[in-house]
């Protein structure tokens, strides 16, 4: 091969590689991103693990699980799928909507499958309102009871 093909090659390899790794990076940031939502079945079901990885749970919240600490911002409720149930810690101001029998989904860290510390609470804006990701985990549980 002449010395000009060997350059063209190297130079073509070179952006090639390149983009190779800015794709990988690409993917790599936005799988990172990606936050998956389960219900309280998923969880044992998929047998997922504690971890510090920021998940989702969605469910219902238990009527008469809701229990506040007086003199500070800490509650602990049980959301349910109608199947299996998870407590849910949390330290904050909750939604003015959120109570019991509602929908709801937490965003935070799962210490234990029992277990799971929010940093986020979620709840339905309006009467006739159910997150359609916990309606769709319902249905495919077979333990939707809505219309």
């Amino acid at each position: 091969m002449q010395p000009i093909y060997k350059k063209r090659i190297a130079k073509i390899s070179i952006i090639i590689g390149m983009v190779a790794v800015g794709i990988t990076l690409i993917l790599k940031t936005f799988n990172d991103n990606v936050m998956f939502f389960y219900t309280p079945t998923d969880l044992i079901e998929k047998n997922i693990k504690a971890s510090n990885k920021i998940i989702r749970v969605g469910g219902f919240v238990k009527s008469g699980s809701i229990k506040r600490q007086d003199n500070s911002l800490d509650v602990t409720f049980t959301m349910t799928d109608n199947k299996n149930e998870l407590t849910v810690n949390y330290t904050g101001i909750l939604p003015n909507l959120f109570k019991d029998g509602q929908g709801s989904i937490a965003k935070g860290i799962l210490r234990d499958r029992a277990e799971f510390i929010a940093e986020e609470i979620l709840a339905k804006h309006d009467e006739k309102y159910i997150p359609k990701e916990v309606v769709d985990r319902l249905k495919e549980q077979n333990l939707w009871e809505g219309d």
